[in-house]
């Protein structure tokens, strides 16, 4: 049925008979013709349009679209970019100034830890830019002053958390501890005094 709808086709296409009358029918997910009406889907095709070596061929589907229904458009990179991190010159001297004798030991502390955080950097644990380590420079800084200390070492430790998750859980169980050790203090000095002996009462008269 299939070569005889070819033939068909093409003596239909001859010269005597481009008047004829074509049906192009759609069988399937395939194109046949016939010199008699489609069955199903088709129409006829007005002799001009007839073209000589015509074959079957496969109705193929359009392209996959994305679930948008739109075209992709340009491939966009969504790597993280990568680490921002300290020199080695320069965690070199940050490990000279943590070990200053002219430091209190929270800012001794702090200077250790950001030594450790720069060389976890450039291992590639967290995602840093540029603008991170700024921070940190000015809070390494302020260990020196006796003003503004703990408050630039909570905004560089607040920066780590953000670049970091890792470090970020780190720093805030340090911070857990200290608080639990600060209310501990206030407990025990609040025993100390409830404890302490009063001066006797004096009597009104003596």
């Amino acid at each position: 049925m299939f070569k005889a709808s070819l033939v068909l086709a093409a003596a239909l296409m001859g010269g005597n008979a481009m008047a004829a009358e074509v049906w192009k029918c759609q069988v399937g997910d395939q194109i046949k013709y016939s010199d008699r009406p489609c069955q199903a889907a088709g129409e006829a095709l007005p002799a001009r349009s007839l073209q000589g070596n015509v074959v079957d061929a496969a109705v193929k589907p359009p392209p996959a679209q994305a679930a948008s229904g739109a075209a992709a458009g340009p491939l966009v990179d969504a790597r993280p970019p990568a680490n921002v991190c300290p020199g080695e010159l320069e965690i070199s001297a940050m490990e000279t100034r943590a070990s200053s004798i002219s430091l209190s030991p929270e800012a001794k502390a702090f200077m250790q830890d950001e030594v450790r955080r720069a060389r976890q950097c450039r291992k590639g644990q967290g995602r840093y830019i540029a603008a991170d380590w700024d921070i940190s420079r000015q809070a390494q800084a302020a260990q020196s002053s006796s003003s503004g200390a703990q408050d630039a070492r909570r905004r560089a430790e607040d920066m780590h958390s953000a670049a970091d998750p890792g470090e970020g859980d780190r720093i805030s169980s340090m911070r857990e501890q200290e608080r639990a050790q600060r209310e501990a203090q206030r407990r025990q000095d609040q025993r100390l005094q409830n404890q302490a002996p009063r001066p006797p009462a004096s009597i009104p008269g003596r």
